[in-house]
Parts: C-alpha cells; sequence; structure tokens
C-alpha cells in the first residue's frame, strides 16, 4: 500500500493547506483550522509513507540522492509549520512557510536526480553528517527567511499604523526578531558541521585526481560564500543595539535566502562534480540517452569513430548494437 504513494499526493495536500490559509483574508471559518491541520497531517504522513518507500528500495544507501534531500528539507519544514499553526493557531505562518515547502517539492521533483549518491563503506557516516547538517542549515535559513519577511512586513503596518489584515495574523515583533536570530545561529553551526564534515568526505574519497573534488566547483564555492556570509551576519547583529537588531537581523535572514538560493542553483543547473556526478550527466531530456553517445573527451583524444548499422539500429560508437541489444551484454 505504501508503495502506491506518490509525490502528487502530498504535494496536493500541502497546496489545499495552503489556500486554505490564503482564505483567511477573505472569509472567516470556525473550522478552517482544524480541516488545514487534517490536510497538513494527511499531508505528511503521505511524504513519511513516500520517504520511508525510498528508503526501503535503496538499503545501502537510503535517502542519499538530491531527490530526497529537497524532500526531507520540506517534511522539515512542514513538522515545523504544525508545530507553530498547533501552538499559536491564529497566527498565519502557512501563508509564508508552505510556498517554501511547495517550493522544494518542485524542485526535487524536476531539477533533482533521483538516482542515490554513489557510497563507499568508509565514507559513508561522513557522507551522512554532510547531508544532514547542510539539510539542517538549508530549513534553518528557510525558517528565518520566512520569519524576516512576517517581521517586515508587521514592522510596515506598525509604523505606517494600519490596523492589522482580517484574516491575516501574525507574530509580534519580538517573537520574530528571536526566531531570526536563532535561525541564523543554527544554521551558522550546522553548516560550519557540514563544510568540516565535507572536507573530511573530500580527503577519504580523494585519494586520486579524479576523484578529488576542487574548491572552485560551483556548490563548493557557493556553499563558502553562503557560510561566510552567514557568520558575517551573525558577527553584525552580536555588535548591534538590542533596539536596532530586529529590522537589521531580518533584512540579514532575507540576504541569506538569496545565498542559499544561489547554492543551490548552482547544485541543480550548473556542471558540478558534487555528489559524484555531473551535470551534463543529469536524466533531464536527451540526456537520458547520452550514454550511447562517445564523450567530448573521447572524440578529442581517438577522433570520432565510423558510425555503423547494428542488428538493432544505428550505433554512433561503431559497429556496435544499441538499446535492449546493448543493455544484454552491460
Amino acid at each position: 500500500m505504501l508503495s502506491g504513494v506518490q509525490i502528487i499526493c502530498f504535494a496536493a495536500s500541502y497546496s489545499v493547506v495552503l489556500l486554505l490559509e490564503l482564505s483567511r483574508v477573505v472569509f472567516r471559518s470556525g473550522v478552517r483550522g482544524a480541516v488545514m491541520i487534517g490536510f497538513a497531517v494527511a499531508g505528511l504522513v503521505a511524504h513519511t509513507a513516500f520517504l520511508y518507500t525510498r528508503a526501503v528500495g535503496s538499503p545501502r544507501s537510503p535517502l542519499s540522492s538530491e531527490q530526497d534531500w529537497y524532500l526531507i528539507a520540506a517534511w522539515l519544514l512542514v513538522v515545523v509549520y504544525l508545530y507553530l499553526t498547533w501552538s499559536f493557531p491564529r497566527q498565519s505562518f502557512g501563508a509564508f512557510l508552505l510556498p517554501l515547502v511547495l517550493g522544494l517539492i518542485a524542485a526535487g521533483t524536476f531539477l533533482a536526480r533521483s538516482e542515490p549518491f554513489p557510497r563507499e563503506p568508509a565514507s559513508r557516516v561522513w557522507g551522512m553528517i554532510h547531508g544532514g547538517a547542510v539539510l539542517l542549515a538549508t530549513v534553518a535559513v528557510l525558517v528565518g527567511f520566512a520569519a524576516g519577511v512576517m517581521y517586515l512586513w508587521q514592522s510596515r503596518r506598525l509604523k505606517r499604523k494600519l490596523p492589522p489584515r482580517p484574516g491575516l495574523r501574525l507574530p509580534s515583533l519580538e517573537w520574530l526578531a528571536r526566531t531570526n536570530r536563532r535561525a541564523l545561529v543554527v544554521a551558522v553551526v550546522a553548516l560550519v558541521v557540514g563544510v568540516m564534515a565535507g572536507i573530511v568526505l573530500g580527503v577519504l574519497r580523494g585519494a586520486t585526481d579524479a576523484a578529488r573534488l576542487p574548491w572552485w566547483d560551483p556548490v563548493v564555492l557557493s556553499t563558502l560564500v553562503m557560510l561566510l556570509w552567514l557568520l558575517t551576519a551573525v558577527v553584525l547583529t552580536a555588535r548591534m543595539q538590542a533596539a536596532r537588531q530586529g529590522r537589521a537581523v531580518a533584512y540579514l535572514t532575507v540576504v541569506s535566502f538569496v545565498f542559499l538560493a544561489v547554492a543551490l542553483g548552482a547544485m541543480l543547473l550548473l556542471d558540478t562534480r558534487h555528489g559524484g556526478i555531473q551535470a551534463h550527466d543529469r536524466p533531464v531530456g536527451a540526456a537520458r540517452d547520452s550514454h550511447r553517445w562517445p564523450s567530448v573527451g573521447f572524440i578529442q583524444a581517438h577522433g570520432p569513430r565510423p558510425v555503423g548499422l547494428s542488428p538493432v539500429g544505428l550505433s554512433p560508437v561503431g559497429l556496435h548494437p544499441v538499446g535492449p541489444a546493448l543493455e544484454g551484454r552491460r
């Protein structure tokens, strides 16, 4: 039964919850809160079942693909949303958190690859520490970003002495500022642990030049830049006066989200060796059949081979079969 759960199941549940959250500004309802919690819990259960099925399906390296990473991040954000909604039922956290959840699910579904990262026994533990720490840092930055946007919204309303918008109640500025500061600290600590574990992982795997991940790799470089920015943000926050921290920390967390988006975009869209597979090897569009064509390096070293006919069809690498015949030889 669990194997029948698809991404669309929990994505649809979260979409319904988001629509219900946005309907707060349109009309009042006495049962909306219970319906939102019900749909969110149902989505979380389906989400958990999907991740469990994925983990059982690859026991040697469970939940170690790019897609799994994004879906786990979305799962954690939903847990945060349920906790905040249960604790503060009148506050509109979902309008800010659920778009991030759906964005993570969309990125994991349409951009990230589903194949597990290559794992070796000696590096499996450090890989889990690296991935888990970076995952925690990502969730902390997203929570800080949502709190920062809510702080700026609330601060603007209070500065202009506008009444609260019906159905869109936000926490106090003090609570949001405190959440922002804690999110920054958690993100810095987690990312430092993730980077250190990544260095150890690189040492374990980088016995040869071919396996070594260069520091100028887009993912590595963008992650280091984000870490430097988060450290700078924490130092600036510590040196500010308490009365000026709130708005400044809100802007810092928003900028931190921009750095996070750049880092995630580098992992999904640019040519990177992070994870052991380059971007041009991703199974997107025509790249699914890229194994049938010779690489540029092979052509430069050996020259193009003649195209010949095989029992199955044309083979661009010489007189060799393609399709099912080639798969059988493998």
